[in-house]
Order: structure tokens, then C-alpha cells, then sequence
């Protein structure tokens, strides 16, 4: 691979993310260590430093870590954007709860799900599940529809 064959696209994503990620994770901690203040904080950034190396090895192994797409995928992303946009937008009308659930139903719908049965299952299941968390771990109210907030 020559120099001009080279993206450093998808490398400076992956380490803005990581370092975005730590300079956050030790900035929550330098305010307050107590176990309220991080109780979401640690371990999602636990979880985003992992993919992120996972991302790494996964792609330096395969050698496409610097490899230019073949295609470009904004035409993918665009919809994507516009669906996290209108779930944002939503979350005060529809509740935390149910607009989680038809997010990802959604979500689902449009990379290509085709059995409905899965769908809402598994959007149902997840949906309410993370709401569920989410309204028993926070401590302030979360606007719910169904579930108790």
C-alpha cells in the first residue's frame, strides 16, 4: 500500500473516540470519585475504550486499518443520523420507554430486518429493558409512558 492509498480516516476516529472517552472518564473522576458519579460513567467507558481496541486488532490483523472504503457510506449514515435526530426529538413526547423501543424497531426496519416476529421482539425486550435500568439506576425521573418513571 503506498502512502497515497493510505485513509488515516477511520484511525483518527478511533483514537479521537478513545480520547475523548478517557479525557471524560478522568475528568468525572477529578470531580468526584464517589460511586453515584461514575456509576454509568466507568463502565461505559470501559466498554468504548474495548470496542475500540477490539476495532484496532480486529483491522490491523485483516490489514485494512488504513485501507480506503470502496464506496461511500454517507448515503448509509444519512438515515441513520436522521433516526437518532427524530428519537431525541421524540423522547419527551413518546417517553423514554417507548420511543427506545420504536427507535430500534426502526432502527432495525431500515438495515434490512424482515421478520417481524424478531423485530418486535427484540425491540420490545431491549427497549423496555434499557428503560427499565435506566429508571431504576439514575437518580432523577425519566419521562416513561408505560413503564413507571
Amino acid at each position: 500500500m503506498t502512502t497515497r492509498d493510505r485513509d488515516y480516516g477511520d484511525l483518527l476516529v478511533l483514537m479521537a473516540l478513545a480520547g475523548f472517552t478517557l479525557w471524560y472518564l478522568f475528568d468525572a473522576i477529578r470531580v468526584s470519585s464517589a460511586v453515584q458519579n461514575l456509576l454509568l460513567i466507568l463502565p461505559l467507558a470501559l466498554i468504548v475504550l474495548t470496542i475500540v481496541l477490539l476495532e484496532l486488532v480486529v483491522r490491523l490483523r485483516k490489514g485494512t486499518l488504513l485501507a480506503r472504503p470502496e464506496d461511500e457510506p454517507l448515503r448509509q449514515t444519512l438515515p441513520v443520523v436522521g433516526l437518532f435526530a427524530a428519537y431525541v426529538i421524540s423522547l419527551e413526547t413518546l417517553g423514554f420507554d417507548v420511543a427506545t423501543v420504536l427507535f430500534i424497531a426502526a432502527f432495525l426496519v431500515l438495515k434490512g430486518e424482515r421478520n417481524w416476529l424478531l423485530l418486535g421482539g427484540y425491540s420490545l425486550a431491549f427497549g423496555f429493558g434499557v428503560a427499565f435500568f435506566f429508571a431504576l439506576m439514575l437518580p432523577y425521573p425519566m419521562h416513561m409512558l408505560i413503564l413507571q418513571g
